[in-house]
């Protein structure tokens, strides 16, 4: 199942960037006085009592008949609304509702969906009497917040989570490598998915992948059955042309989330941009397996050693493509696409892989001696054994007698040796460090 958006709406600084923060526990999206300061969206992945989600930060909400800069930001903000499976309205309780919240509570009201409607800088007792006035809004009994110094954000973090749904899976093989294809805007997603049904035209089944209109496209390849996340996403065009960067980013979140493996095309004329290099870190940061295809690779010229030379240079420009297999390919042509899948399922492969304890510490204790942790102020660090704890991602934990002083320097060491010794191709890898009892 999809991974639930909440997204937080009002108007101009009422504190949807401070609640944002305190919801994060972490300072992501700017705070400032001046009205309108968040013009894009903010977006972080979070979970509650277990329970995860996509917290959605949106400009403030403003008249039709605003600036162009205001009209945007209302673009932007009907678009999460519209996307959101929850959304948090809140309402400044010092100036109480205002006639552009009584114009958006008409609108919640209109789209059927969840709406908890919360209070803020409810900063003590005496200020609870003032959110009753905001009954008025419609929406139910408002939950009282301080977004600025964290006073019922427990609650309130409560009775969002008890808005989603409990996970339920649709039905699909078990066997089905989930596969999500993301990149830049226009960088060719939907021809190189196109070019896959295309050539294999054995759909298996579109099953829904949210409550919503996303599909997930089932295909067979030499017997191995592949889920292509949100292919719908992929095809489908923003309404609104300004919002397009925030409604595919976000999608490709949540595509992320829940694939196995990601295949990230990047454009072969125009080399590793900034923005792709994003893409990559979010695959790495959840875990994913990941898959370099070059697309456009046809417009290259090109001789025996251009492709050696383009992957020299992608893993100089990107440390974490090291251990990323690159494929160069043309979804136009579909060069090379067929093979892409089969890339796809190795590394799946490598990501269910498992060492038994005894061969793992074979090969490291070699390479612990031969390069053995530096002392930290006299204390010697030993490292015990090692052991192999789970897969997807691959798991090793290393038990010490002064965990807390292992460097990532080190752990960089441990982890190369480690896919020197046992590859994990297109897999991050995670070092967790035990003291051994």
């Amino acid at each position: 199942m999809s991974v639930p958006i909440i997204a937080i709406i009002g108007r101009p600084n009422v504190g949807k960037s401070t609640l944002f923060n305190r919801l994060l526990k972490r300072h992501i999206a700017v705070v400032d006085d001046q009205p309108g300061i968040t013009r894009d969206r903010n977006y972080a992945f979070t979970t509650w009592n277990k329970k995860g989600f996509f917290l959605v930060d949106t400009g403030g909400y403003v008249p039709s008949s605003g600036t162009e800069m205001e009209r945007l930001v209302k673009a932007q903000a009907e678009i999460a609304i519209s996307e959101a499976d929850l959304v948090v309205f809140l309402v400044d309780v010092k100036v109480g509702a205002q006639s552009l919240d009584l114009e958006i509570a008409r609108r919640l009201k209109k789209t059927k969906k969840g709406v908890v409607l919360v209070a803020n800088k409810v900063d003590s007792v005496r200020d609870e009497e003032d959110i009753y006035s905001l009954r008025k809004l419609g929406l139910g009994e408002p939950s009282s917040v301080s977004a600025l110094n964290g006073r019922n954000i427990g609650d309130l973090l409560d009775r969002i989570v008890s808005y989603l749904p409990e996970e339920i899976a649709y039905e699909e093989k078990k066997e089905s490598i989930k596969v999500a294809v993301i990149g830049r805007p226009n960088v060719g997603k939907s021809s190189f998915v196109n070019a896959l049904l295309g050539e294999e035209k054995l759909i298996v089944s579109e099953a829904p992948g949210t409550t919503r209109d996303a599909i997930d496209t089932e295909i067979e390849i030499a017997g191995q059955s592949f889920t292509l996340i949100d292919t719908a996403g992929l095809r489908r065009k923003s309404r609104v042309k300004e919002s397009l960067e925030y409604y595919t980013t976000l999608r490709t979140l949540r595509s992320i989330q829940r694939c196995n493996i990601a295949l990230i095309l990047i454009e072969a004329p125009l080399g590793l941009l900034k923005q792709d290099l994003k893409i990559a870190s979010e695959v790495f940061d959840l875990r994913k397996g990941m898959v370099i295809a070059v697309n456009k690779w046809d417009l290259i010229e090109k001789d025996e050693k251009t492709a050696d030379l383009y992957t020299k240079a992608l893993k100089q420009k990107a440390p974490l493509f090291k251990f990323v297999p690159p494929i160069y390919i043309s979804a136009k042509s579909r060069q090379r696409v067929k093979t892409a899948m089969e890339l796809v399922l190795r590394v799946y492969n490598e990501r269910r892989k498992r060492i038994e304890t005894a061969e793992l510490n074979q090969k490291l204790e070699k390479d612990i001696k031969a390069k053995p942790p530096a002392s930290v102020k006299g204390k010697y660090i030993k490292i015990y054994y090692a052991t192999q704890t789970d897969i997807q991602p691959p798991t090793f934990v290393f038990f010490s007698n002064y965990p807390e002083l292992l460097k990532k320097p080190y752990l960089r060491y441990l982890e190369n040796r480690i896919r020197e010794h046992f590859g994990f191709l297109g897999n991050p890898i995670r070092i967790k460090i035990k003291k051994r009892e």
